[in-house]
């Protein structure tokens, strides 16, 4: 059995940021745009900012009850029926994130890969590997996201740095944007595309140090929010506020422009879809491990591998309910936006009850010493 303590401060840092970047990278600058034009970097900034409230709370619920998810410890602070309808509303938000993101995978591959495979094959092939690769320990699910997250994030730094020189400033001033009568919207639109760190309460428990969690979660956020931050910069620099706009997924169109030196490479596009491809897996199988673990915990289960595969049709199912690409990204964007309610609403009210009730705060989470120790000792003290 393992050690039920074997996670990282780092590990836990990586699988915020692996869980984050996914998906949702292609279409961001697009958001971005729409809602603040120029301004759209600043407004990923802020979304991120706003997302982090729900990470910090969560973090700080967390060490509060560092042996305990939030299905568990929910059941303390607000009675047993009341938790469960909020771990069964948690549960099918994020079997629904998880079907949203494998949808959206399927309909990139078969619009610019594979255009004669069939919709369904894609996804489904997709959600197979991340449902099989959940059947393992949280300590191995950490060590996956931590050798993942440098073939993301370096090979992703490298195609914005080089995109850079096709760049124009003027496209990015002012830097705080015009015509922000949508930025309201898509300020909740891109927040939702860091839903996926909510899965930090399934970490904690099992995190070496948990007093570390929130220096981990810190710099999660802050790496996973800089990243796309700087994608939107890039992407807005390159092609500007209004063609950008006209882009279904304006990163893929970055990749295309953007070439190696000496023009090695003349298209860096399939080399960013196999990046983006590692991406879109490390979110799905961190979104459908917390699902399944998190069913576990409520229905009081030991393990929860056997759930992998039962719960494959119905994600599959809400994956092909979308009649089309405009449909789902209407599903997405609110879907999205219920979700960040949810992820910071639910963890302020938990925090909110512990803090009036005196709940948690780590005491007595650590056994205390026996008396046979306490004769071994020799340093201890006669009565």
């Amino acid at each position: 059995m393992d050690n039920p303590r074997q996670i990282t401060a780092i590990q836990a840092a990586t699988v915020i940021i692996s869980t984050i970047i996914g998906v949702g990278v292609l279409p961001l600058p697009l958001f971005a745009a729409r809602g603040a034009g120029p301004g759209a970097p600043l407004l990923t900034a802020v979304s991120a900012l706003v997302a982090y409230v729900g990470l910090f709370l969560i973090t700080k619920l967390g060490q509060r009850f560092p042996r305990q998810t939030i299905i568990q410890y929910s059941q303390a602070l607000i009675g047993k029926w009341p938790a469960r309808v909020g771990a069964v509303l948690i549960i099918v938000f994020f079997g629904e994130l998880t079907a949203l993101a494998s949808r959206e995978f399927g309909e990139v591959v078969v619009t610019s890969v594979l255009r004669k495979t069939p919709l369904d094959i894609t996804v489904i092939v997709m959600l197979l590997l991340a449902a099989l690769s959940t059947r393992s320990s949280l300590t191995t699910f950490a060590y996956i996201h931590q050798f993942y997250v440098p073939l993301v994030l370096f090979p992703g730094l490298l195609i914005i740095a080089l995109s850079l020189k096709n760049a124009n400033g003027l496209y990015i001033q002012p830097f705080w944007g015009q015509e922000l009568r949508q930025v309201s919207r898509e300020i909740g639109t891109i927040a939702s595309l860091f839903n996926g760190a909510f899965v930090m309460t399934m970490v904690i428990p099992v995190m070496r140090n948990p007093k570390r969690a929130a220096r981990a979660s810190m710099w999660g956020m802050l790496i996973a929010g800089g990243f796309y931050v700087l994608i939107v910069a890039a992407t807005l620099a390159v092609f500007g506020p209004e063609e950008t706009k006209l882009l279904l997924w304006p990163t893929l169109e970055l990749a295309k422009v953007t070439s190696l030196p000496a023009n090695i490479l003349e298209r860096l596009d399939a080399a960013f879809l196999a990046i983006w491809v590692t991406a879109v897996f490390t979110t799905l199988y961190s979104t459908y491990y917390f699902t399944i673990h998190s069913i576990s915990q409520l229905l009081g289960l030991k393990d929860h591998k056997f759930l992998s595969l039962p719960l494959l049709p119905f994600v599959f199912t809400l994956a092909m309910y979308p009649q089309n690409v405009v449909d789902m990204y209407y599903t997405i964007s609110f879907v999205g936006r219920i979700g960040l309610l949810l992820t910071i609403a639910y963890p302020l009210l938990l925090l909110i009850v512990a803090l009036v009730r005196k709940k948690g705060g780590g005491a007595g989470d650590e056994p205390k010493p026996t008396n046979e120790k306490k004769r071994r000792d020799p340093k201890a003290g006669t009565a």
